[in-house]
């Protein structure tokens, strides 16, 4: 630990970074007492590493901004942050909501293999290993762009999944996906609700999560655990997301209930999943475990739930390999969705990959980004005030309002459903005879309900 006058020359955020280090840099310690502000902690959960340092060299903070953000922002602590009006562009990913309800398509695989297999807990097995394999992705620290009203994604070129997602209301934010191939059909509706507690954000999955597979038409439903995302400002960032997971076959009754452990001291139990899948009468039949960011295995149990004799753990899932010190740590599969150059013939003019906010980040432009994200939002601002005072009401292109509201753990969702459309509309445009291709890169990003209409 250097001197108290070299620490002092580096502000009292160094001072008190070596001071944690000299005690380990690993234990769970209070910064009210330092700082005075309330409900602020700083976690090291991999022990062994200095926070600020390795936060810098990721190049999210410089130590001289936390002090001046934290002012800024602590204003906001208990809110749910996704009804703020506006939020620096430099905490952001190049990539929006709807972008990273595409990434759950990455090992869709195992869908396929639910859909193929005749052994009913099997598939459990298999689905829930998908669902799990998101979570990966999930553990980056950079918050996806807010969707404009009426903004879209589309993907049509993996493993012969047509995908649509749509930001369908913007008060409160609420998005509805579409995936569908010759095994499965994948539909959401998400209503993401968020509680800023200063140094750390709660984010509570409010959705409903159905897959059908169709060969035997079985419906599966998913609620997946809520997440933390920890030292936002103070600490090295990272995410975690303690609790069930629970994935029912709604036609059967079987479910498979997994546990995400918490993290706890120098990152005991990070990242580990634990749990069996039942039987309708509640009998374990298979016990399931691994890491969310690694790997998936399963077991044959028996009523107590230890493994059989003569049995052995068989790996299900494993993540694929990733690119090494990616910027914003990137798969290549979000490479791939973020890309231009996937983009389907005939790309929407709503298409989140238009966006220039997200462009200019990708490219490091923070300036221009922060302009542009800005500009779109009073954009939307001036369409909200038209259609009020028009009398007008928004409506979805591709997803219809349903009449039904489903219950979950974190509050009642209205429920959105796929009404086709994009189907019809996606092989009108393969099956075109046309040999004119735009070109996407100079297309005008356009989800807004009026045309020429002011943003003052």
């Amino acid at each position: 630990m250097g001197s108290p006058k070299k620490n002092q020359s580096k502000g009292l955020f160094a001072a008190m970074t070596s001071g944690f280090s000299m005690f380990g840099n690993a234990m769970q310690r209070s910064v009210n007492g330092l700082l005075g502000y309330e409900g602020v902690e700083v976690i090291n959960p991999e022990g062994g590493k200095d926070d600020v340092e390795e936060e810098a060299r990721r190049g999210r903070w410089r130590h001289e901004e936390r002090d001046g953000y934290w002012k800024m922002i602590q204003k906001y602590i208990g809110s749910d942050v996704t009804s703020m009006v506006t939020l620096p562009v430099l905490i952001f990913e190049p990539m929006t909501m709807l972008q990273k309800m595409a990434e759950l398509m990455e090992y869709s695989y195992l869908l396929d293999q639910a859909d193929e297999c005749e052994d009913p807990y099997m598939r459990l097995v298999y689905a829930s290993s998908w669902a799990i394999s998101v979570y990966y992705a999930y553990q980056r620290t950079w918050k996806p762009f807010n969707p404009i009203l009426g903004e879209t994604y589309e993907m049509v070129n993996h493993d012969g999944i047509t995908f649509i997602s749509e930001q369908v209301c913007h008060h409160p934010p609420m998005s509805a996906g579409h995936a569908e191939n010759e095994h499965f059909t994948y539909d959401v509706t998400s209503k993401l609700k968020t509680k800023f507690l200063g140094n750390s954000l709660d984010v509570y999955p409010v959705g409903r999560t159905r897959v059908t597979l169709k060969r035997d038409g079985v419906v599966l439903d998913l609620v997946p655990p809520p997440t933390k995302v920890n030292n936002l400002i103070f600490g090295r960032t990272w995410v975690d997301s303690p609790g069930e997971m629970i994935m029912t076959n709604l036609t059967t009754g079987d479910k498979v209930v997994l546990y995400f452990q918490p993290c706890g001291w120098f990152g005991a139990g990070r990242y580990e999943v634990d749990g069996y899948v039942y039987s309708a009468a509640e009998e374990p039949k298979l016990l399931m475990t691994g890491k969310w960011h690694e790997s998936m295995s399963y077991q044959p149990c028996d009523l107590e739930g230890e493994p059989l004799p003569g049995t052995e753990l068989k790996e299900v899932w494993r993540v694929a390999a990733a690119p090494e010190n990616d910027k914003f740590q990137y798969t290549y599969f979000a490479h791939k969705i973020n890309g231009i150059e996937t983009a389907p013939k005939k790309l929407l003019a709503s298409d989140s990959r238009l966006r220039l906010d997200r462009y200019a980040l990708e490219q490091g432009d923070l300036s221009k980004a922060g302009a542009e994200k800005s500009s779109l939002e009073e954009r939307q601002r001036a369409e909200k005030r038209h259609r009020e005072a028009r009398g007008d009401q928004f409506a979805p292109r591709w997803f219809d309002l349903t009449d039904e509201v489903t219950p979950t753990p974190w509050g009642d969702l209205e429920v959105y459903r796929y009404n086709g459309k994009y189907a019809e509309h996606r092989a009108a445009v393969d099956g075109s005879s046309s040999t004119d291709a735009d070109d996407v890169r100079s297309m005008e990003f356009n989800p807004w309900q009026y045309s020429n209409l002011s943003s003052k």
